[in-house]
Formats: structure tokens, C-alpha cells, sequence
């Protein structure tokens, strides 16, 4: 329906799309266990969770900030599966929970999208803001899924490269993330290629929205023909025969993606340098970059354009000597986690969902 409302001129893609989004939209209001509020963090909307009632050991509590998923260009911390994980947390953890509305493209390219993240989680790391929240700044983890679990990942590489910060993240949690727009033909892509939920397409097209409207990027970037010198350069940390496990390759044969030279109309000035901005593509950081990293928590499912993405960065955190535990779901699919509730309420979502509290539960 989006595709051919675009083509006859009537609506825009994702204007269409959205209405996924409106759908599951829900009112998050407080409950016997749970106190729910809008708040604003640095100029930036967020919606806040956190126990009705104090620990009688005033105990100090985690915190999880949440990034929702939809391809930074769909999604909302206000749909009914967003709504429920995050109470979950909160009764599970005695945590509090800060899901933050960052801005979206179209209307919004990037960095928009990080730079809203990234001022909620200075603005919550600040020592009065932890106290005001009854918050232990030793137990605060970074999270979230698909397009969440991207802007995550920045976030936790970022604030650790901060000289005046000085409370870090103990935990970062990705679930199924998108982590590099380089090589859009990892075996995962080819082998899920018409995979339902994220198809090859749309990811591609989320990724073009995400750096530019420029329709010609977005025909270079399916045709796996967008990356300039300046990205080329870091295809080695993106090189799949190198960080997958050899039963992630199969029979597929690495074939470095072409680098397209000259004044081209698929390199109209501007998105094409974003491609080797860590902050798009966390994935790009060299290893050094990589050790100093929070703990970590990759789940990965096998139906899922965005498999090898998440591989190889807990490859390459490995390598690194970063704590990471690694979930896989061979019979997983993208966006599993939000199949929570009804119509969609699956039994693949709960254990998703149980399994990544237990970790947090364990580990933060």
C-alpha cells in the first residue's frame, strides 16, 4: 500500500507506514505498581516509569533508558508492546524506566535522531537527576531494539570517548540492532532478502531515510552501489568473512561492495559522508574504541535482515575483551519482541522478553 500510494503521487512512503505506529498507539497512565509521567530531558520528550512506592530498604534503583525501534523513521515509546516492557521492567527490576520520543525521519534526518538520545542520557547521568529519581548511578544500562538498539550502541561509544563524564553506563542491551549501512549484502540480507515484518527493501529504505530524502540515494544504496572512499576505508571492520561464524556463511562467497568515484548522481553532496559516521554506524569504530565498552547483550535472530549485524559486533567486542552474552533465536524473526500483544502474541516474544529481563536482572 505504501509502495504504490508513493508511486501514483498520493502519499508519501512513510507517512503510510506510519499508521502502523498510530495503531498500536496507546495512553501510558499510572497503575497500583507503576507511576507513569511526560517528562522533558534536555528539550526532549520522554516518558518516565519507575515503582509506585520506594523500597522499605531504600534501596537505590536500576535504570534502563529505552530506545523504541522502527527504522528512526517509525515507531513510538507510546505503543501498547513499548508500554508493557517497559512496566514489566519496572515490576521485575524495582527500575526506572526513561523510553524516550526522539525525533524521526522524514521530517528529520540524521543526527537528529542520536543527538536527542544522546542529550536524555547526559541529562539523566547528571548527579541531581539521579537523585531526584532514586537511581544507583552504578546500575544504569542503555537498551533497545532494531533502530533503538543502533542509536544504543552509538550512545554507549560515544559517552565513554566523553572526558567530563564521569557516570557511566554499566550495561548496554541491543536486540536484534541495525549497526552498519556499508555492505547491504551480508549473507543475512541475501538470505532474508523477502523476509516479512523487514524485508531487504524497507531496511534499505529506512537506512536512505534515515541520511537523506534524495531519492538517488536511495537507488544507489539497493543497488549496494552508495559507498564513496571516505567509507570504503572501513569496509574491513564491516568485512562479513572475517567476523562471521563459518555456519553464518555458508555457501555465500564475500564480494567487497563497489566504490563508486567521481561526480555522480548517486552521490549527491551530503549523505554519502554520513556512511562512515560511527554515530550512524557503530560497527565503524576500531578495536580500541571497542575495550573500554559497558558489558554487553546481543540478541540476533535467524529470519532477520540484520543478523550478521549483530554477529559480528559481538565478534569484534569479543575480540576486544568486552563481557558480552550473545542470544540467538533460530527461529526468530525481526521484531519478535513486539509480538507481545493480541492480535500478535506469541510465544517467541515472551521468552524474548523474559530471557532479556533475566539478563538485566543478573547483570545490572
Amino acid at each position: 500500500m505504501a509502495e504504490l500510494s508513493e508511486r501514483m503521487g498520493l502519499w508519501d512512503y512513510m507517512k503510510v507506514m506510519m499508521f502502523i505506529t498510530i495503531a498500536e498507539g496507546v495512553v501510558p497512565v499510572s497503575d497500583e505498581r507503576v507511576q507513569v509521567s511526560d517528562e522533558n530531558f534536555d528539550g526532549v520528550e520522554v516518558i518516565v516509569y519507575q515503582p509506585t512506592q520506594q523500597e522499605e530498604s531504600g534501596e537505590l534503583r536500576r535504570a534502563i533508558i529505552y530506545l523504541h525501534g522502527g527504522g528512526w523513521c517509525l515507531g513510538s515509546s507510546r505503543m501498547g508492546p513499548y508500554d508493557l516492557l517497559a512496566r514489566h521492567m519496572v515490576t521485575e527490576l524495582n527500575a526506572v524506566i526513561i523510553s524516550v520520543e526522539y525525533r524521526l525521519a522524514p521530517a528529520y534526518h540524521f543526527p537528529a535522531q542520536f543527538e536527542d538520545v544522546y542529550r536524555v542520557v547526559k541529562y539523566l547521568l547528571r548527579v541531581d537527576v539521579l537523585k531526584s529519581y532514586y537511581i544507583n548511578p552504578e546500575r544504569i544500562a542503555v537498551s533497545g531494539d532494531s533502530a533503538g538498539g543502533n542509536l544504543a550502541a552509538a550512545v554507549a561509544q560515544q559517552l565513554q570517548k566523553d572526558p567530563e563524564q564521569h557516570v557511566q553506563l554499566k550495561a548496554q542491551a541491543l536486540i536484534y540492532p541495525v549497526l552498519q549501512a556499508l555492505d547491504l549484502n551480508t549473507p543475512s540480507y541475501q538470505q532474508n532478502q523477502h523476509m516479512p515484518i523487514l524485508p531487504r527493501t524497507l531496511m534499505v529504505r529506512f537506512w536512505s531515510e534515515y541520511f537523506t530524502s534524495d531519492k538517488s540515494f536511495l537507488r544507489a544504496m539497493m543497488a549496494n552501489r552508495h559507498n564513496n572512499h571516505e567509507s570504503a576505508a572501513l569496509l574491513k571492520f564491516v568485512n562479513w568473512s572475517s567476523y562471521l561464524p563459518d555456519s553464518y556463511r555458508q555457501t555465500y562467497n564475500y564480494s567487497a561492495p563497489p566504490v563508486v568515484t567521481g561526480k555522480s548522481p548517486v552521490h549527491p553532496v551530503g549523505p554519502h559522508h554520513l556512511l562512515a559516521d560511527p554515530r550512524a554506524s557503530p560497527l565503524l569504530v576500531p578495536d580500541t574504541a571497542l575495550r573500554l565498552l559497558p558489558k554487553a547483550y546481543v540478541l540476533t535472530c535467524e529470519y532477520d535482515v540484520l543478523r550478521d549485524d549483530g554477529l559480528m559486533y559481538v565478534t569484534r567486542l569479543r575480540n576486544a575483551g568486552v563481557d558480552v552474552t550473545h542470544e540467538h533465536y533460530p527461529g526468530g524473526f525481526h521484531g519478535a519482541l513486539m509480538f507481545i500483544t493480541w492480535p500478535t502474541d506469541f510465544d517467541i516474544g515472551h521468552r524474548m522478553v523474559d530471557n532479556f529481563v533475566s539478563w538485566l536482572k543478573r547483570n545490572l
